[in-house]
């Protein structure tokens, strides 16, 4: 029996290895059978649909494999464009969902990186008929998702990687442990900027690590590095730099020459960088993203960058990633030492990843326009209904990093909100140096929960 193939590529709205069409028992007619090339990205180089050899006529429509090729894991034809519905309220308590279960029901909880959308409909059925199989022993990636991974790099930064150097991870914090237990001994140093996620501080100090952590600085309404701070800070014991690109919390996107000049410091210093680019494809116009690894291949030979779709498809639950390591030395380092310790991406991981790289591109678009749609809304409910709370300019990213500073009340701001409105929001310090008096508010929601925990803010605010 042949290898059953569970990608998504089974999508494609033809398949001729599985379908017969045959002109006496199936009559297509040119309403029915719509091939729309306007709606998808129908590419030359692997999808060369020649009206020569496919002739679409009302009684004799025939498809035949030989003569007219549609390979489904190239070409996906589907009849129309999808619009998803991001306005639609999702049940998701009841669910095991760590945002949803913390706190009483009564509380709008906008602090777990997560969005409250329903993913892609490709990745819904490709889970579907994987799961519909009722089959779940051991699994790998498929190369598919590797081709995958090496297309999408190539056609958004020109980075050309090879499949070796791709190796798979159930998530990032995963990586990010691997990475400073490897290069950095006990006793040795692990550089940080806060404010920044807090597996890149409190990780390192559970397991004997010095934290170095000079912090990025305030100005106006971003944040920028102050790189005589930062080189500063790296002493003879310092190791590792951990890189956060596009940044989590304050929504930054690195600019060239700030990458470039990260890049110089490490290099001479020889410090290892560890780039977590998760939010990479959560990008607001008309910022870009730059790994840092595509800017020079003596960068490249000393970075490791972490990358998952976990963020980008609202798939983190199925726990896929990936770390692109292009130096042979430092990848038979990182392996050797994982050897036995990392699983690999579980079946549903896989198979999500495969259908969202290949076939998520509308929902991506969708969802992207509609998070841009909740930042304005936020930036202009707080201007002129919250004056005392000042936004952080948002690049990137669906978290909103809002100062508090102004705000006349006594403890955290995260508590105010929580006993005050019964909005739960993260808590800045958990983001260390320079996260006093701030929170982090997660705005990936409908837009009618998020206006709703907006002015239960504004209400405690105004009655404290």
């Amino acid at each position: 029996m042949g290898r059953m193939n569970f990608e998504p590529k089974f999508f494609s709205f033809f398949q001729p290895a599985t379908r017969d069409l045959r002109p006496a028992t199936r009559d297509l007619q040119p309403a029915t059978c719509n091939l729309r090339p306007a709606t998808r990205d129908l590419r030359p180089a692997t999808c060369n649909p020649r009206p020569v050899t496919c002739n679409l006529q009302p009684t004799t429509c025939d498809l035949r494999p030989a003569t007219y090729n549609l390979r489904p894991a190239t070409c996906n034809l589907y009849p129309a464009m999808v619009r998803y519905n991001f306005d639609e309220i999702v049940e998701r308590k009841d669910t095991d969902s760590i945002k949803w279960s913390v706190y009483s029901g009564d509380v709008i909880p906008l602090w777990v990186a997560d969005m409250d959308f329903k993913s892609a409909d490709p990745i819904i059925q490709a889970l579907k008929l994987r799961s519909d199989h009722g089959v779940f022993g051991y699994s790998r990636p498929s190369r598919t998702l590797i081709r995958a991974i090496q297309e999408r790099l190539q056609r958004l930064y020109r980075w050309e990687i090879s499949e070796d150097d791709v190796t798979f991870l159930p998530g990032i914090v995963t990586g990010i442990n691997i990475a400073f237990q490897l290069f950095a001994a006990r006793g040795e140093g692990v550089l940080a900027q806060p404010p920044v996620y807090f597996h890149f501080l409190r990780d390192p100090l559970h397991h004997g690590r010095i934290l170095q952590d000079p912090p990025l600085v305030k100005i106006g309404d971003s944040y920028e590095i102050d790189f005589d701070r930062f080189e500063r800070a790296i002493t003879g014991d310092s190791k590792i730099l951990i890189l956060c690109n596009p940044h989590n919390p304050v929504g930054r996107v690195y600019t060239k020459a700030e990458l470039e000049s990260v890049a110089e410091i490490c290099l001479r210093h020889r410090l290892i960088i560890c780039s977590d680019e998760i939010h990479c494809d959560l990008i607001y116009p008309p910022y870009h993203h730059i790994p840092i690894a595509t800017l020079s291949p003596e960068i490249a030979a000393h970075t490791i960058t972490l990358m998952a779709p976990s963020k980008t498809y609202n798939i983190a639950g199925l726990g896929c990633g990936y770390a692109i390591i292009q130096d042979a030395p430092l990848r038979k380092k990182w392996r050797d030492f994982s050897y036995g310790i990392i699983p690999v991406i579980n079946i549903m991981g896989h198979i999500a990843a495969v259908a969202g790289l290949n076939e998520g591109q509308e929902w991506l678009e969708q969802v992207l326009g509609y998070l841009q749609g909740n930042r304005d809304f936020i930036s202009e409910f707080i201007r002129t209904q919250m004056p005392l709370i000042r936004m952080c300019r948002v690049e990137a990213t669906y978290l909103a990093w809002l100062d508090c500073s102004e705000m006349s009340i006594d403890g955290k701001p995260s508590d105010f909100f929580l006993n005050n409105a019964r909005v739960a929001l993260s808590d800045g310090e958990d983001f260390g140096k320079g996260g006093e008096n701030f929170v982090r508010l997660n705005f990936a929601c409908p837009r009618k929960k998020l206006s709703q925990a907006l002015k239960k803010m504004k209400y405690s605010l105004e009655n404290s």
